[in-house]
This record gives structure tokens, C-alpha cells and sequence, in this order.
């Protein structure tokens, strides 16, 4: 301060010129005394300041804080969420189907319900349904035991099947349930009517023993979705005699249902109206209203007992029925005509064209049945290829069942993420789709769906374009799609509770790329035709995120690698953990599952859909230098070779955690002190005998490491081709009079069972979409000339003549295509019927690959 002060008075000094006066400075003086007292008390007013603000400053930082942590906080459960949101919520593009409902007239009615022996809905989310039960009143038993409606195995039904179906607009169906041999059928005449027009379904019967029953109680029903918006209502007067329904749907219209005897005589007449809770319910419900009725000759029959609008004894909350069933008792020889006939559209006192029956019908059905047959030889020309009539008969059955197994299903899947604490519903969709098995299997399988549109599409393209778009329209924004579909009260009725939920980490084979890869070469003119290429242009940016959705989630810890995920590392009850994603279940792979796994199928998989989306990239003018330069990288011999050739066994194979000394055993029971009666034995667990390490399952030799030959990715001229070839040759391995062996008789799990209470299933019998896949494999090898055409080719010949050969002859035997084939004597095992892949045998016996 003083040198301050001093500078200032020395500043004024220099100003005045002359030495400060006395009382200059004591003013001075008194002036610096001043500014000290002022300093002081500004220093300690800043002091006082700082103490007064600093708890808002503190409170303020506390608040920016908490803040910044509460943001954290519901940004993370807001992430949490969002991920939770993603496995439920749709891929965000165009929809790929625009043409639904009425907008395809053609396709509106038809035989959507597979799993039933004969029913009839439209391709209405919420349609109203219709369909047949029979019984024989001297075989109906407790429980409805008896009555047939849905296929079911435990029926035992002699045969059943589609003798004639084309997808579109008639069928014809046999099915015989000894004594009695029935015939069904429908045409549809969609011409000059709204709401897909009208439609005839005829049902013969006959006794084809003559031994015992002589009557039958037929049954035919109509029944509304719990959505469906309308009614319906039984109608029989004095004027017209043969009973009916009336009814209006949103998606209908005014409607009428009449029956007409043709042949033979009825015995009695019955009818209910009433409320059914589900359609899953129709049988019970039906069952739990039949009455003994005695006619005035005092002959007894059990009946319906007409109108019951209540539930449990009590008055209906809604009294208009949704379930109306019509019952004839008839003598057989029995023929029974069902005209459905659009009412809509027509003026008052307006003659409508009813739909034909008697003479007019057969004649209308014979013309659809000599234009199928015809078409069937210009598509597959199996007379020209030398096939008998009898085995022609039997392919145009396969095919026929294949069509007439394409259902409509609409509702929304169960599935869960890592991030969702409980399953949560999909959205709400519907689903056109072929089915593996109408009595077992009577839903869509994401990887059937590939081989079935193998033969679908070589009948008719555009109803394979259609299911594409159904499936296609399930991708979620993640790029997955569920692979098993159990869409609505009926489809969930035939599923265990533990198959429900679908699981986004799990995959199945993408063997759509199998059915694009056929579309794009063997039925390219066609796609250029009637905008079907616009419908690719639609699908190109959802299969593109289905083939990242592979590319990423499986891809394994090694470039090049991928696994499948789903196997329990943890269970003790699987003698090998079941890789239920792959599609083969219980076929051996590492006893140990690990992430580190070298899965060889999913590695093919993955290049064969790199390949085709690379083709299909270029047909549309998308860039497609990315694809060919994975489907190089993942089809270069040397490094498949050096990521899944086994140096020792020289075949290709898995690689993982493993050991072969692995075995079930059961544990001793633990039976409580002074306790006498018998408990239950512990169920058996699977015991290592040795420490597992990483290495390649090479001692296991099957399907899977026959991929690289099966997906077309070997050189033609490898000497691993030529290995292959003699392996899958060899007796004690793979080859078999009746195809090709799932798994090696060598390997230390052929036919072993995976639990105690799980046969075998992909460890030994014969399965004909793989078969399918090495004799189409063969085929391309054979014409590619070479060390190993000669080979390929003798073995082709021989592969095809087995497969087709046996197939044809257990069908003969038995009357059902089956799931799977015995390895040993060739007879059918697993269900029938099983007229999804198994139906690939047509594609063998014309030759279509």
C-alpha cells in the first residue's frame, strides 16, 4: 500500500513542481489511512461473501449431480427397455404382403385348415370356418372317443390323403377308416360373385367290407372366430327340407350353407345351435349336447338336440350362437352335397346363380381333375421319364398333399429375449404356409418351409411368392424370425407348453436361400413376368437383415466360424446336449457345448445364402460386390480345410469341446430309514468317463459332415470330394438300400437314445430333405467333368433308384408318406402323414433340381 501511495504522491509532487506543504501531507496521511480502513472492510466484506454463498454453490453442484445420475439411470432403464421393445417389434419397411384377402379372389376360400381331416375357411384373419366330423354310432366311446375332426396319430386311420389338390380352386381327398372309405372334395366357382364367390364340397361314403356297420353320422359344422364380426343362424322350413345355415360376416357378406342329398337314404336328421368357447372346443362341445333319440319305429339314434344358447345350464351373456352343427345318420351307400352360395350384392326378388351339385358338380370336378393330371405331366413329365401309372398316381397324391397341406393361420408367437424377464407376444400376423405334418406337425417350421418351397414353386410360382411374403413379414427389427409358428387357439391346442416359446438367439437353417436360389435359376423367366420381380424388389431389404441377422449372432470366436446357439451347457440329462436350432436335434456334436464351437452345416449355410443374395443383388442392381466377397471367403476350399478338415479321420467336421467317453447312468435311489413302499427310480444322467478337450468330432461321421458336398461347395476335382464320395458309399457308414443314413453305424452314438426317454432321431434313420440335398449334390457333380464325375454320377443313379424306390414301396404298404425311414428294413418311422419334405421324392422322380 505505502508504495502505491508513495507512487501517487509522487505522482502529484512531479505536478506541482515543488515540495509537499504540512498540510498536504497530513492529508496524505490521513487520505492513505482511509483507503487502508477501506481495504480492510473490503476485504472483510468479500470474506463474508464467500461464506454466505458457498451452501447454494454446494446445493447447486449436489443438484447438477443427482441429476446427471438420474439421466444415467433412465437412459439405462430406457436402453433396457428399448432392447426388451426389439425382439417383438416388426422390421421397420414396406409390408411385403399388400395382396391379402379378397384382393386375391382365387385364393380367397380354400382347404386352410390342415389340421383337420376336411375344413374349409377363407384367408380372413377372423373367418368364419367350416368342416367335417363322422363317426360310427356302434364305435363312439367315452369322451368323445370316436368322432374323428382333427388328424390325429392315435386314430389309426387306414390311410388318408389329397388325391388331387392345385393349391387354388378344387381338391379331392380319400381316407379310409375301415369299414367305411370316404371321399371328399370341393370346387370353387369364384365368377361374377363378391366375396370370393361360391363353392360345392361333396362327401361319399361306402362300405368297403360289407362285414359290419351299414350307417354313418356325418357331421358338417359352422363356426365363428371369437373375433369374427357377424352371425349366424340354422334355418330348415317346410318348403325347403334339407337344413341350412344362414349368416353375415364382415368378411363375407350374406351367405347361405344348404345340403342335398344325393344318394342313399337318411336315417336321421339333427341339428345344435349354441355357444362353443373356442375353436378348439367344437368336439368337446358337441360331444357333451348329444341326446338318444328314438324314431317312431322305436330305432334309436344319437342326435343333437337343436337350439342351446346357454353355458353350463345358464343363460348365455350373448344368446346369438357361434356354433351350428348339422348331423345325418344315413345308410352308406351315402353322398352328401354342401353348397355355400354368396348371397351379397343382389337386388331384392333377384335371381342368384346357386353353385351346381348332383350331375352339374361331378362334371364340373372331372373337368378340374383331368386339367390337374394334364398339367402335372407338362410340369414334371414322369410318363416321358418311364414311370408306371401307379407310381405316377403316387406322385401327383404327394404333390396333391403338399398343396392341400398350405394353410391360413393368423395370431401372434410367444418369444423371449436375454433382456425380457418373461415371454412376451409377438404381433399379431397371419401366415400362409405348407405344413410338415397335418396330424403331428399341423403349424409352419421356419426351415421346412424351404424344402417345401422346393416343390411348390416347380407347381406354381406365384402361391411360393405368397408364403415367401408371409414368412417374410414376421422379420422383427433385429433381422429373426420365429421358427416354429403356433398361430391361433387351434394351432396352440396341439403344442406342449415347453415348445411354445421361441427364442431370439436361436436360429434354424435358412433354407429359404434354397428356395430363392431355385426361383432364381430354374424359374427366372417366370419372375420377369406379371410384376413378380417387384415382389423381390419388396423382399430384398428383409432378407437382406435376415442373412446380417446370421452373419452377426452366430458367427463364432475364429473369422470364418459359426455355431449354433441354444445348447445347454448345463443340462445332465442329455447324454449329447440337442441342438434344436440346427434342425437335426439330437445329432451328435461336442459332448461339452462351449461359444468356441466350429459349427461345419451353419458355416455352409451361411455361404450358400452369401451366394444367393449376391445373385439376387445383381439381378436386381443392388450392390453386390460384398456378398461374392463372402461367399468366396467362405466357399475357398483352403480355408474350410483349415478350419474344419480333421487331419487324422481326412473328413470334414465340427470342432468343439469333447470326448466320446460319455454314457447315461442312474444314480442309486435314495430310499428314506423305515420306509417300506417303492419309490420312484432317479432318472438317469449323463457320466463323462474322461476329461473333455477342444478338437474336431471326427470320430461322429453323418449328415453334418457331408455339408460341404451337400451345399455344392467342394471343388469338382478335391481329393476330399473323392473321400467323401466312398464314404458316403461305404455300407458300414452311411449307405443304405433305402438312402442315405443319418449317422455312421461306426460312430459311438449311432441309434443311441439322447435321454431314457428320447429314441433316437437324427442318429440313424433315413430322412429325405437330406437325401434330396446329396442326390441334387451328386447331380451337379456328376455333370461337371472331372476326377470325380464318373463316381458321382454311378452313385447318383444308384441313391435316386433307392430313395424313390423305397418311398413308393412303404406307401403302397402303408398309405402315408413318413418323417423318417428306417435304416435297417426301409419301413416308415415317425409320423404320417408327412407330406412336408418328404414330398421332395416328385422333385427326385422328375428330376428337378
Amino acid at each position: 500500500m505505502a508504495r502505491n501511495a508513495g507512487g501517487g504522491s509522487s505522482r502529484a509532487g512531479s505536478s506541482s513542481g515543488s515540495a509537499p506543504s504540512t498540510s498536504t501531507a497530513s492529508a496524505a496521511a490521513a487520505a492513505a489511512a482511509a483507503a487502508a480502513a477501506a481495504a480492510s472492510h473490503n476485504s472483510k466484506q468479500k470474506k463474508g461473501t464467500r461464506f454466505s454463498l458457498s451452501p447454494n454453490l454446494m446445493l447447486d453442484k449436489w443438484k447438477t449431480v443427482i441429476g446427471c445420475v438420474c439421466l444415467v439411470i433412465a437412459s439405462y432403464f430406457g436402453y433396457l427397455g428399448y432392447l426388451e421393445t426389439r425382439v417383438n417389434t416388426p422390421f421397420d419397411h414396406q409390408k411385403m404382403v399388400i395382396g391379402a384377402g379378397l384382393e386375391q379372389p382365387d385364393r380367397y376360400w380354400g382347404s386352410y385348415r390342415p389340421l383337420t381331416y376336411f375344413g374349409l375357411k377363407t384367408r380372413d384373419p377372423h373367418s368364419l370356418v367350416m368342416g367335417l366330423m363322422w363317426y360310427t354310432p356302434s364305435n363312439l366311446g367315452p369322451g368323445g372317443h370316436g368322432i374323428r375332426h382333427w388328424c390325429e396319430q392315435g386314430d389309426n386311420l387306414d390311410s388318408y390323403g389329397w388325391t388331387h389338390h392345385d393349391g387354388r380352386s378344387f381338391g379331392v381327398q380319400e381316407i379310409q377308416d375301415l369299414p367305411f372309405e370316404l371321399k371328399t372334395s370341393f370346387v370353387k366357382y369364384p365368377e361374377d360373385k363378391q366375396f370370393g364367390g361360391d363353392w360345392t364340397a361333396r362327401i361319399s361314403v361306402r362300405n368297403t367290407t360289407r362285414a359290419w356297420d351299414k350307417s354313418i353320422s356325418l357331421i358338417w359344422y359352422v363356426a365363428l372366430d371369437e373375433r369374427t364380426l357377424g352371425h349366424i343362424k340354422y334355418v330348415s322350413d317346410d318348403k325347403s327340407p334339407e337344413p341350412g345355415v344362414y349368416g353375415e360376416t364382415q368378411g363375407l357378406g350374406e351367405f347361405q350353407v344348404r345340403f342335398h342329398a344325393v344318394k342313399g337314404k337318411i336315417l336321421h336328421k339333427s341339428y345344435l345351435s349354441t355357444v362353443a368357447p373356442s375353436l378348439s372346443k367344437l368336439k368337446d362341445t358337441l360331444f357333451s349336447h348329444f341326446r338318444a333319440f328314438a324314431d317312431k319305429r322305436g330305432n334309436r339314434f344319437i342326435g343333437l338336440p337343436g337350439e342351446i344358447v346357454s353355458q353350463n345350464g345358464l343363460p348365455s351373456s350373448n344368446p346369438e350362437p357361434n356354433f351350428i352343427a348339422i348331423q345325418i345318420t344315413a345308410e352308406v351307400d351315402f353322398t352328401l352335397d354342401i353348397t355355400y352360395q354368396s348371397t351379397s350384392g343382389f337386388s331384392l326378388g333377384e335371381s342368384i346363380p346357386k353353385p351346381p351339385t348332383g350331375r352339374a358338380y361331378q362334371d364340373s370336378l372331372q373337368a378340374k381333375i383331368t386339367e390337374f393330371e394334364r398339367r402335372f405331366e407338362d410340369r414334371f413329365q414322369l410318363k416321358k421319364k418311364g414311370h408306371s401309372p401307379e407310381e405316377v398316381r403316387f406322385a401327383r397324391n404327394a404333390l396333391s398333399n403338399m398343396l392341400g397341406g398350405i394353410g391360413y393361420f393368423y395370431g401372434s408367437s410367444r418369444v423371449q429375449s436375454v433382456h425380457t424377464k418373461n415371454p412376451v407376444p409377438y404381433w399379431k400376423a397371419p401366415l400362409y404356409t405348407a405344413v410338415p405334418s397335418r396330424s403331428f406337425f399341423p403349424r409352419g417350421f421356419l426351415w421346412d418351409e424351404g424344402f417345401h418351397g422346393l416343390l411348390i414353386s416347380a407347381w406354381d410360382v406365384d402361391i411360393e411368392l405368397d408364403i415367401i411374403c408371409h414368412w417374410f413379414d414376421l422379420l422383427n427389427v433385429e433381422g429373426w424370425i420365429p421358427r416354429e409358428q403356433i398361430l391361433g387357439v387351434e394351432a396352440l391346442a396341439k403344442v406342449p407348453e415347453e415348445f411354445v416359446t421361441q427364442r431370439n438367439s436361436n436360429a434354424n437353417p435358412p433354407t429359404f436361400f434354397l428356395t430363392l436360389r431355385k426361383l432364381l435359376t430354374s424359374h427366372r423367366a417366370e419372375l420377369s413376368q406379371k410384376g413378380r420381380l417387384a415382389i423381390l424388389e419388396r423382399l430384398y431389404p428383409r432378407v437382406q437383415a435376415w442373412f446380417n441377422w446370421y452373419n452377426t449372432t452366430q458367427r463364432g470366436e475364429v473369422l470364418g466360424t459359426y455355431l449354433w446357439r441354444g445348447r445347454n451347457a448345463t443340462t445332465q440329462r442329455e447324454l449329447n446336449p440337442k441342438s434344436l436350432s440346427s434342425g437335426l436335434d439330437d445329432y451328435p456334436r461336442a459332448s461339452h457345448p462351449t461359444d468356441r464351437e466350429r459349427h461345419l452345416d451353419l458355416r455352409c449355410w451361411i455361404a450358400l445364402a452369401a451366394s444367393v443374395m449376391a445373385e439376387l443383388s445383381s439381378i436386381l442392381g443392388k450392390d453386390d460386390a460384398k456378398y461374392y466377397e463372402t461367399a468366396s471367403f467362405l466357399t475357398d476350399n483352403e480355408q474350410l480345410n483349415r478350419l474344419h478338415l480333421a487331419p487324422y479321420s481326412d473328413q470334414y467336421a465340427d470342432w468343439g469341446l469333447h470326448t466320446d467317453q460319455v454314457k447315461l447312468k442312474r444314480p442309486p435311489a435314495l430310499t428314506p430309514k423305515n420306509q417300506h413302499h417303492n419309490y420312484q427310480q432317479p432318472e438317469m444322467v449323463r457320466v463323462a468317463g474322461e476329461e473333455p478337450s477342444y478338437q474336431f468330432v471326427d470320430t461322429t461321421f453323418g449328415y453334418v459332415n457331408l455339408f460341404p458336398l451337400l451345399l455344392e461347395q467342394l471343388d469338382h476335382d478335391s481329393p476330399h470330394l473323392t473321400k467323401m464320395l466312398h464314404d458316403l458309399r461305404d455300407p458300414e457308414q452311411l449307405w443304405t438300400n433305402y438312402g442315405l443314413r443319418s449317422l455312421s453305424k461306426k460312430s459311438p452314438l449311432y441309434m443311441k437314445r439322447n435321454t431314457e426317454h428320447d429314441p433316437p432321431y437324427w442318429r440313424g434313420p433315413i430322412w429325405i430333405n437330406i437325401n434330396y440335398l446329396a442326390a441334387k449334390a451328386l447331380h451337379h457333380y456328376g455333370n461337371i467333368e472331372g476326377p470325380n464325375a464318373a463316381l458321382a454320377r454311378e452313385i447318383y443313379g444308384e441313391l435316386r433308384d433307392n430313395l424313390v424306390g423305397n418311398i413308393f414301396k412303404q406307401y403302397k404298404k402303408s398309405g402315408y408318406l413318413w418323417e423318417q425311414y428306417d435304416d435297417t428294413t426301409g419301413e416308415g418311422k415317425g409320423c404320417n402323414v408327412f407330406t412336408g419334405w418328404t414330398a421332395s421324392v416328385v422333385l427326385l422322380m422328375a428330376e428337378h433340381y
